[in-house]
């Protein structure tokens, strides 16, 4: 285990979970009156993670499914997110609709899957394991968890700061950072999926 190698891993799931970037999200999603509970997020992404990371490839097999068609899944949804950012305008619906505003839950989607353990974290987790080892991998999934607990828990805060005004630019402008991260992902695993197609 390499303190160096622990940091360049936990440098690009960072970059890839994005969760500063997904304060917006969550911010809207608490207005529309869903509950999001921070510790509870935090360890199902991170279960999810972990065993993503050393079963993922063989789970997917097993349902049929390969890792580029898990990842053009995966952007769908996060193109559908974006899209809410940007328009205000709510797509995805609850499964019971008479269900109280407090009583609805965000915890495990949208912000377990896909926003902290989505298509992209996913598939840069097995990317990885051809590079670094298991367990520096594992400490920077932990390091990264961490910081998505204490980001979530403060996300309120961290929105009051920002005000009302400074909520609503935030969240469009990372609502189009959702869409072009979506859009790559799909570009990215497409094209791989018909030229596998084409052969």
């Amino acid at each position: 285990m390499l303190l160096k190698d622990i940091i360049s891993v936990s440098l690009i799931l960072f970059s890839v979970i994005d969760i500063v970037g997904s304060i917006p999200v969550v911010v809207n999603l608490k207005k529309q009156g869903y509950q999001i509970e921070s510790f509870k997020a935090s360890s199902i992404a991170f279960m999810l993670m972990i065993v993503f990371l050393f079963v993922g490839e063989s789970l997917l097999h097993l349902f049929g499914v390969d890792v580029q068609s898990f990842a053009v899944a995966g952007s769908l949804i996060i193109f559908f997110l974006g899209l809410e950012m940007i328009l205000g305008v709510k797509l995805f619906q609850e499964d019971n609709e008479d269900e109280d505003a407090g009583a609805k839950s965000g915890t495990i989607v949208p912000i377990a899957f896909p926003l902290i353990a989505g298509a992209g974290t996913m598939t840069t987790i097995l990317s990885l394991k051809a590079k670094y080892q298991e367990l520096d991998i594992m400490v920077a999934i932990l390091l990264n968890i961490l910081i998505v607990y204490l980001v979530l828990r403060s996300s309120e805060w961290i929105s009051k700061k920002l005000g009302t005004g400074g909520t609503n630019v935030l969240r469009k402008v990372f609502g189009i950072i959702l869409l072009a991260i979506a859009v790559k992902l799909f570009k990215d695993n497409f094209f791989v999926l018909t030229e596998v197609a084409g052969h």
